[in-house]
């Protein structure tokens, strides 16, 4: 039996994360600290010119971060980037 089969036969969910989604993450994370040090706040709009984008992924941040406050651990959003979040006034 290999390894593979144990992990699945007692229900191990597998996630392959993919090297580039954690580029994407601290790219739009960099421009969250870029949005926070111009107008003093983490609340962006959907509809930022100057940020395209960016209102839309605070959104599904703080939907993953209430899953995670919940006990929902199934979203991609790590300790280290609920302090990140936290660091900017999430």
């Amino acid at each position: 039996t290999s390894d593979v089969v144990v992990w699945d036969e007692i229900g191990f969910e597998w996630k392959v994360i993919d090297e580039r989604e954690g580029d994407q993450w601290d790219q739009r994370y960099k421009d969250l600290v870029s949005y926070v040090e111009e107008f003093g706040h983490a609340r962006v709009p959907t509809k930022s010119l100057k940020y395209p984008g960016l209102g839309n992924w605070v959104s599904q941040q703080l939907t993953y971060y209430r899953k995670v406050q919940n006990g929902d651990s199934s979203t991609n959003l790590t300790g280290n980037r609920i302090q990140l979040l936290e660091k900017v006034g999430f």
